[in-house]
């Protein structure tokens, strides 16, 4: 994990010394816009930018430590998370809306699972749902999270009639606040430009384009294969689980309707895959895993390589 820390900070250096661009997209929120990355293209904005990316994998770990989704100790999910944004090298050299929201998942995925079977958590509710809502302000790709955590919180046992009214108080306040103090209008509200994966059928095939399609194949054959056995858990790891896997199909579908933003949601494609990696390294038994391992590593060193010359 460690090696791997190390690899995404030196190819980030390198990106960046190389003139790697940011990834265009549309950066619109409900209210404001990003215009493409909180801070100006830089060393700093980079920076922030990987330091942001390893806290990402670092919280996934602290995590685990205290709630085992993945049963066996395992760093390999930071690993794995780490490499496949190796391989986007323009989502590393600035600060951008999918390194946010990759990290907004995973400060709110505690709240989420220490809520479960809590019929007292109103209070997680309510800040999971103005994070998001706060988040989407800036950038309404974090609107992609909302039927994931409201099914997970369904299926933790918790959404019953206090916890929709603080739900829809959550999702209210933000916006009550920055309409309130002036910040916006309710005339600067503005609408998704989207443009779907399938605006680029009958074009030259981009390695973009390549590393979704590989990366939404290997989640969903890998998810498939762990849901064999985690099928077998304890009713509350196998809900916990239940969450990355509703995560992972939102952030397929996001990629599909919304690909002109593709940025925007590999990051978090990418930490629900590396998930997966983590169980399905951690349940097989066959020699064969390292070398899955082997391949996922020169894969992700291949997509960065290719991108970056």
């Amino acid at each position: 994990m460690i090696l791997c820390a190390l690899v995404l900070m030196v190819a980030t250096t390198v990106a960046v010394a190389m003139g790697v661009q940011p990834a265009a997209g549309n950066c619109n929120g409900v209210f404001f816009s990003l215009q493409g990355n909180l801070l100006d293209s830089g060393p700093l904005s980079a920076a922030v930018n990987v330091m942001c990316l390893l806290a990402t994998g670092g919280i996934m770990l602290a995590l685990n430590k205290v709630l085992s989704y993945v049963r066996s100790v395992t760093h390999l999910m930071a690993s794995a998370f780490f490499l496949l944004q190796l391989a986007h090298p323009s989502g590393l050299v600035a600060l951008n809306a999918g390194t946010l929201l990759g990290l907004l998942t995973t400060m709110a995925t505690l709240p989420l699972f220490a809520s479960y079977q809590d019929r007292h958590s109103q209070r997680s509710i309510f800040l999971i749902f103005a994070m998001i809502a706060t988040a989407s302000m800036f950038h309404y790709g974090s609107l992609a999270l909302l039927p994931a955590f409201l099914l997970s919180f369904r299926n933790m046992g918790v959404l019953n009639l206090k916890g929709l009214l603080a739900m829809l108080f959550g999702l209210i306040t933000p916006f009550w606040i920055v309409l309130g103090l002036g910040l916006a209008a309710p005339a600067d509200l503005r609408g998704p430009h989207m443009l779907g994966i399938w605006t680029v059928v009958g074009h030259p095939v981009t390695p973009q384009l390549v590393l979704v399609v590989a990366a939404t194949v290997l989640g969903i054959v890998l998810t498939i294969k762990n849901l064999m056995t985690i099928m077998n858990y304890r009713m509350q790891t196998r809900v916990y689980n239940a969450f990355f896997v509703l995560v992972l199909i939102m952030a397929v579908v996001a990629l599909c309707i919304d690909y002109g933003n593709a940025a925007v949601y590999l990051p978090l494609l990418g930490l629900m895959v590396a998930i997966q990696v983590a169980h399905a390294h951690t349940l097989g038994k066959s020699p064969l895993r390292y070398v899955s391992l082997l391949l996922l590593i020169v894969g992700c060193i291949a997509f960065y390589t290719i991108q970056l010359l």
